[in-house]
């Protein structure tokens, strides 16, 4: 009897699932939402490797969405839920981390701008495309906007980190 009492006492400290969720989602809204201000307000055009992470921060922003309006009872659902949100937020670390190190490459290494996004996505494959992407491009090494001596993917590497660590508790959380 204690030791169920002690239990219930820690899970009512803890956050719930689903709140965890909906803030994940507000999480990626507010990181688009930023993006789309930069790109639309700011008028700094995103390349690609950009464009890239907010594939992930979308990708993780559905699914945390759609686990927090189901909020399945079964422990095994919701991790299946928080392991398809950590592999959305994972990518956009992956490509956060690859712009970060173009952008400090020095100028002689750096990859030479190609056609464009769109040219790419018009002409060869997907997988193709994703591999031009992945390599970057002369555009990605060029650092328009700081904040306290960084750079944008400086700044949505650390959010992107921030909201892995937090996926990361979803998936391995215990508590109902």
């Amino acid at each position: 009897m204690v030791q169920h009492t002690s239990i219930r006492r820690s899970e009512r400290g803890a956050i719930s699932y689903r709140m965890v969720c909906f803030l994940l989602f507000l999480a990626s809204s507010a990181g688009i939402g930023f993006a789309l201000y930069l790109q639309f307000y700011q008028h700094l055009e995103p390349c690609p490797l950009c464009i890239f992470q907010r594939i992930g921060l979308i990708g993780m922003g559905v699914v945390s969405l759609i686990a927090a309006l189901h909020n399945p009872k079964a422990l095994w659902l919701r991790r299946i839920y928080s392991g398809l949100a950590t592999l959305g937020i994972l990518w956009s670390v992956a490509v956060a981390s690859r712009h970060v190190w173009i952008q400090h490459l020095p100028p002689e290494d750096v990859p030479a701008c190609g056609p464009g996004l769109d040219y790419w996505l018009q002409t060869f494959p997907i997988d193709s495309v994703i591999k031009k992407v992945l390599h970057g491009s002369g555009e990605c090494a060029k650092v328009d906007w700081t904040l306290l001596g960084w750079s944008l993917p400086h700044w949505a590497l650390l959010f992107f980190v921030v909201l892995l660590l937090i996926n990361l508790y979803q998936l391995i959380r215990r508590t109902r």
